[in-house]
């Protein structure tokens, strides 16, 4: 013999407010390796620079403003074509300045 139960709940879901991947935002990607300066318009012209740490390790740091959440996947993926490993992708406080040209 089975029994068969049936519960009906009501739930209700509150998201808090995250970021929107949808527009631009600036990014800064930290990883491990040298990057040249002319790798820059491959990776979106993201700013490219360089940090060597006590121990010798030299890390490369991206910096820029990215289109939409489909560029910086392009540029992850170009990192990681070149095994490059990845150490950390913050994206910057927007600072509200506007550039002009």
């Amino acid at each position: 013999m089975f029994l068969h139960a049936y519960f009906n709940y009501s739930i209700t879901m509150i998201l808090p407010s995250g970021p929107d991947f949808d527009g631009p935002a600036t990014y800064q990607i930290i990883v491990r390796g040298i990057i040249t300066q002319g790798w820059s318009g491959r990776m979106e012209g993201m700013a490219i620079s360089r940090l060597t740490l006590d121990d010798g390790t030299i890390l490369s740091i991206l910096t820029g403003e990215l289109t939409d959440q489909a560029a910086l996947s392009g540029v992850l993926h170009m990192l990681y074509e070149l095994h490059l490993p990845l150490i950390s992708v913050f994206e910057l406080p927007d600072t509200g300045a506007q550039v002009e040209s």
